[in-house]
């Protein structure tokens, strides 16, 4: 008998694996990661604890799952392509504000502030499997435009961090304190845009005629 797993039994193995990611998820909001047992999210997602299991053998399993889920998408690791600081940026830009106002990542960040005095592995997951991932991804794109001379660029860290802040600062952190914190889609496009303005003002490398 063949091994192969038919394409059927994938599509309800990954229906099942996203029911567990959201049950688990809102236990964890609703009652702490402590206090949130893997059989509880398996009776919350209507699925066996041996399913369970087989897909998430620990509940730091499964916190990591729907931290690399978070933050993940079909192009948010794409960089892309370097020659145009100002439309590299912009592009950027507009998928970080998409990826950081879905109702999931306020979600996540909520659950790790709660559990941070007890749990300091959660944070530490956040940043490696979520954050760093990211961050490293828009780096590499602002040295790909330094070494095709289109920009300057001597700290890219300290340059991926102040974009990716002058985005994040308006559009995400509020959110966390302020539950009704909304922000229009042509203000998002402004933020952006001036988040794009503000780094080509500052990186970006201009002919001795400019």
């Amino acid at each position: 008998m063949s091994s192969t797993t038919s394409p059927y039994h994938q599509r309800v193995a990954d229906e099942k694996r996203a029911l567990i990611v959201r049950a688990a998820t809102g236990l964890f909001l609703e009652l702490g990661y402590d206090r949130s047992s893997l059989a509880r999210i398996a009776e919350s997602a209507g699925v066996s604890k041996a399913t369970l299991f087989k897909q998430f053998p620990t509940k730091a399993a499964l916190f990591d799952a729907i931290v690399t889920e978070s933050w993940t998408s079909a192009d948010v690791l794409e960089v892309p392509e370097a020659g145009d600081v100002s439309a590299g940026l912009t592009t950027i830009g507009q998928k970080y504000a998409a990826l950081l106002t879905r109702p999931e990542m306020t979600d996540l960040f909520r659950i790790v502030i709660a559990e941070l005095p007890r749990f300091p592995e959660l944070a530490r997951a956040q940043f490696a499997q979520g954050k760093m991932p990211w961050f490293e991804s828009v780096r590499d794109y602002l040295l790909a435009e330094a070494e095709a001379g289109t920009a300057i660029v001597a700290d890219a860290d300290l340059a991926t961090t102040q974009f990716l802040g002058m985005i994040s600062n308006y559009l995400f952190w509020p959110r966390l304190l302020v539950p009704d914190w909304s922000v229009s889609s042509t203000r998002t496009t402004e933020v952006i845009a001036e988040a794009v303005t503000t780094m080509v003002t500052r990186y970006a490398a201009h002919s001795s005629g400019d």
